[in-house]
C-alpha cells in the first residue's frame, strides 16, 4: 500500500519546495493531501485551508519553519502518522520530543531526495 502523505505548509507557488514535492508525490502515485494558507490545486491535489481530520496518514512532510510549526503540534500528533519528515529548514528539537512521547517516528531528511532515490 502506498504511503498516504500530508504536505503541511503547501504552496501554490511552483518554485516552492512544497509545491514541487506535491508534484513528485503525485508522479510516484503516492496518495497526497495538502494543507496551506491559500486554497487551490497543485497536480490535482486540493490545498485545504482548514485542518481536516485526514484518515490513514502514513507520512506528514513539513514545509513550515519551527516557529510556525508550534500551532500544529497537536494536529499532527492527533493524525497519528507513522512518521514526520522534517525537510531542510524545518528542524525542530522541541517537536521531535513531542513526537517521541507519542511514539511517532521522524526523519530529518528531504522529501525530494527521498523520492528521487526511491527511499521514500
Amino acid at each position: 500500500m502506498k504511503k498516504k502523505t500530508l504536505v503541511l505548509g503547501a504552496s501554490l507557488n511552483p518554485t516552492r519546495y512544497s509545491n514541487i514535492a506535491i508534484n513528485r508525490l503525485v508522479a510516484k502515485n503516492i496518495p497526497t493531501v495538502a494543507f496551506g494558507l491559500k486554497e487551490g490545486d497543485v497536480a490535482s491535489v486540493t490545498i485545504d485551508t482548514d485542518l481536516i481530520d485526514y484518515q490513514n496518514i502514513d507520512t506528514v512532510t513539513l514545509y513550515l519553519n519551527p516557529t510556525r510549526q508550534e500551532a500544529y503540534y497537536d494536529y499532527v500528533v492527533n493524525l497519528k502518522p507513522k512518521r514526520v519528515i522534517f525537510n531542510p529548514g524545518t528542524e525542530n528539537p522541541e517537536f521531535y520530543k513531542i513526537l517521541e512521547e507519542n511514539n511517532i517516528d521522524y526523519e530529518i531528511a528531504c522529501t525530494l531526495v527521498l523520492l528521487s532515490t526511491n527511499q521514500y
